[in-house]
């Protein structure tokens, strides 16, 4: 009894406290979540966006990649887009087009179809005008005694009549711009025909190379061509051409030779009248404000003394 009563007496005292600390695990796992709902919808919006066709070669993709990789064709990443369409509406396969592009785009358009019936108009024209000039050198005895002097061409210009010289018959005086009686009439009755012209007409002087003896410091082949083609404007002007139709009278000296390989052939000595394309007119005569390339026309052209046979 004595031992029994010498046992200590242990007592337990269960002490109660906090929660145990813990990490942040859950706040990464809920990022991944967003992510890959982010993704998720991100996806089904990219395939919203997708054609059907697109989504076909995407899936035949996936399906056989070596396929497209090695035979080519679309599906292999060869496009510069992923999404074809773009704007607000997604229905859109090819994108939609700003206001300001497609207004660009329909002037453009509206440009391009007014030059076609402009250059249209102008073809219709200049053949109008040759086969009447044709038929007018054709019924006139006078003209179709100097039919091989007269040469009619249609180019990219438009309608080119050269008045050319011959050996025996010249337009002009040697070294002079006085106009002989048959160039006269030749130069009135072309003046007449063009009396209703619509387009702008070019009026060119050409010599041949023969030089004068004080040509570089004077009076030369480039201020005879001027005032023959200023001479021969006075003669169309007076049978009826419009003044105002003309866009430039030029002298172009031994520039423009007609026959290269013969400087001094008597064809080379001409006047060119070109009834010039709206197109050629622009070209031609669109800088105003560039330097003249040719002496201005004089009124009358003197005789001179010192020339040499030819021009």
């Amino acid at each position: 009894m004595a031992e029994k009563k010498l046992q200590p007496i242990i007592i337990k005292r269960i002490k109660k406290g906090g929660h145990a600390a813990h990490g942040g695990a859950w706040k990464i796992a809920y990022a991944d979540f967003v992510t890959a709902m982010m993704a998720f919808f991100l996806l089904m919006w990219l395939l919203g966006s997708t054609a059907k066709g697109e989504l076909q070669g995407i899936a035949a993709y996936f399906a056989s990649p070596l396929k497209v990789s090695m035979q080519g064709g679309d599906g292999a990443g060869n496009s510069s887009s992923i999404i074809p369409g773009g704007g607000n509406d997604l229905s859109k396969v090819h994108g939609q087009v700003r206001r300001s592009d497609s207004e660009s785009q329909s002037n453009l358009r509206s440009i391009d179809t007014v030059r076609a019936e402009r250059a249209r108009q102008d073809a219709h024209r200049i053949r109008t005008l040759q086969a009447k000039i044709d038929a007018l050198i054709t019924e006139n005895p006078r003209l179709n005694e100097y039919r091989s002097q007269i040469r009619i061409d249609v180019t990219p210009d438009g309608l080119q009549i050269q008045i050319v010289d011959d050996q025996n018959r010249p337009m002009f005086d040697s070294g002079s711009a006085l106009v002989k009686p048959y160039m006269r009439d030749i130069l009135r009755e072309i003046g007449a025909a063009l009396g209703g012209v619509e387009n702008r007409i070019s009026l060119a002087g050409h010599t041949d190379a023969a030089p004068y003896g004080n040509g570089d410091r004077g009076y030369s082949n480039w201020e005879l061509s001027a005032d023959r083609a200023n001479a021969s404007r006075r003669e169309l002007v007076a049978a009826g051409m419009p003044d105002d139709k003309l866009g430039r009278v030029v002298g172009l000296a031994a520039s423009d030779l007609l026959e290269p390989d013969n400087p001094r052939a008597p064809t080379n000595r001409r006047i060119t009248i070109t009834v010039l394309t709206h197109e050629a007119e622009e070209r031609l005569m669109g800088s105003r404000n560039a330097p003249p390339t040719t002496p201005t026309a004089s009124t009358e052209s003197p005789v001179l003394s010192d020339k040499i046979p030819g021009n």
